[in-house]
């Protein structure tokens, strides 16, 4: 499979996770060259080093914001030279043209028309995923299960998304607060809906439900309504979600660096990678499980080589640290669904994603069956069918969130709330750990018992 143009434009466009599109490459010769934003990140991973903004001055930019936590800043730059010049300095780690990420339309998405009785309830009739992962609600009924901590701490998972519907009825009581992070947009409200299906997987409680319908879910918005995000906005949503003490943060958005891509230098693009991984280091060691989801575009993501395809260098599923709990999605069936990423060493667990039905055919879109799709709130007060990698990471962000809450706040580390949910997962496919399911479906009876 060629990723240079198919990969790009035609198998990205299908992903409902948020999916990385490049930019063109830096300009490099008129003297009226359009501003640009950059990315610099210094060798000390803490601080800035004293001295950066006289230093990214002197290379022809302006600091736009500082993320001085992970020693990195964004910076505006009409000088084609930038890049040459900044990295002349010997406290340059990377430097290089900063991308953005776009919420893509979903892969399978269906509109749903609710009962005329506006009370009727939908979790017992439709939601086969949640149900799923609790096994029919038994896991409510178990110490932390509903995400109510055994110490009256509130557990909350942070929605690294497009926003939080928060006047919605099933999520107004479990909305902590939301900060947003797109410029022009202070407010948290969701205009696109995937966030607020994402934060329904996680602790609805009313006509639907989430894995936990006593946890809290934070609203950190990154997305407008339409448009992309900079990875800087990305990382500093995510630091700052670690900073207020959330518990977890579900990120299911991602993308793709391809290193050699003609349109940019492999030295141009490591910037961008090695931000994003400060950024999960630092939420990871201040105590935050930070999940992700797999990608959408059935691509077996293990071997960078590979999934470059004839094109030559690596590419990498991005965001995509081994300290993070990485989610495949799976069927109603217990399949894998037939958009989901795998690979052996890429996926931690699988979690139910929806697809539509075994009689579905990708190839021709015969024998769809909605009802096999995710049911959760969107904005308005409604409710939508979705089905992706995006559905799927927020059910094992919400179970690591009542396994918190069974032993109370700040109590587990990261890793220990990592190989609970790995452990207690049910082993799907071959014997043991393989590259579609990971360790296998998650479970929360098994995961709190």
């Amino acid at each position: 499979m060629t990723l240079k143009k198919g990969f790009m434009a035609g198998v990205l466009s299908t992903a409902l996770c948020a999916s990385a599109v490049f930019g063109g490459a830096a300009a490099t010769g008129s003297a009226q060259a359009p501003e640009k934003s950059y990315l610099v990140v210094f060798k000390n991973e803490n601080t800035l080093p004293s001295g950066y903004q006289e230093l990214i001055a002197k290379a022809g930019g302006k600091v736009s914001d500082k993320l001085e936590k992970v020693g990195a800043v964004e910076v505006s730059s009409a000088n084609p030279d930038f890049l040459t010049a900044i990295k002349k300095s010997s406290s340059v780690q990377d430097a290089g043209v900063q991308k953005k990420l776009y919420p893509e339309s979903p892969v399978v998405e269906a509109a749903f028309t609710p009962e005329a009785d506006a009370s009727a309830d939908l979790y017992n009739s439709l939601q086969w995923d949640i149900k799923q992962v609790t096994n029919n609600g038994e896991s409510w009924t178990l110490p932390g299960g509903t995400g109510k901590s055994v110490d009256g701490n509130d557990i909350v998972v942070g929605v690294i998304d497009t926003g939080i519907d928060y006047t919605h009825p099933d999520l107004k009581d479990n909305y902590a607060y939301g900060k947003s992070f797109v410029p022009g947009y202070p407010d948290a409200m969701d205009q696109n809906s995937h966030g607020t299906h994402v934060a329904g997987s996680i602790a609805a409680k009313g006509r639907t439900m989430g894995v936990g319908p006593d946890l809290k879910v934070a609203a950190y918005r990154v997305f407008g309504p339409t448009g992309g995000a900079e990875t800087a906005h990305i990382a500093e949503a995510l630091m700052t979600a670690a900073d207020d003490n959330v518990d977890v943060v579900n990120m299911s958005l991602g993308g793709y660096d391809w290193f050699q891509n003609p349109e940019y230098a492999t030295k141009d693009t490591v910037a961008d990678v090695r931000l994003f991984n400060r950024a999960i280091q630092y939420a990871i060691k201040k105590g935050v499980t930070v999940v992700g989801s797999a990608g959408n575009n059935a691509l077996d993501i293990s071997s960078p080589g590979k999934l470059s395809g004839d094109d030559n260098g690596a590419t990498h599923r991005s965001p995509s640290s081994q300290s993070m709990i990485r989610v495949s999605a799976g069927g109603q069936l217990k399949n894998l669904a037939f958009y989901s990423n795998y690979g052996v060493g890429k996926i931690d667990v699988i979690a139910p994603g929806g697809d539509l039905g075994p009689n579905y055919d990708p190839a021709t879109g015969a024998g769809r069956d909605n009802t096999y799709l995710c049911l959760a709130t969107i904005p308005g007060g409604g409710y939508g069918y979705k089905a992706g990698t995006s559905m799927a990471a927020p059910k094992a962000a919400a179970l690591a969130g009542v396994i918190i809450a069974q032993h109370g706040k700040d109590k587990l580390s990261p890793s220990q709330v990592k190989h609970i949910v790995q452990s207690s997962s049910v082993d799907l496919f071959k014997n043991g750990y393989d590259g579609a399911a990971g360790h296998g479906l998650i479970n929360a009876v098994n995961a709190l018992k």
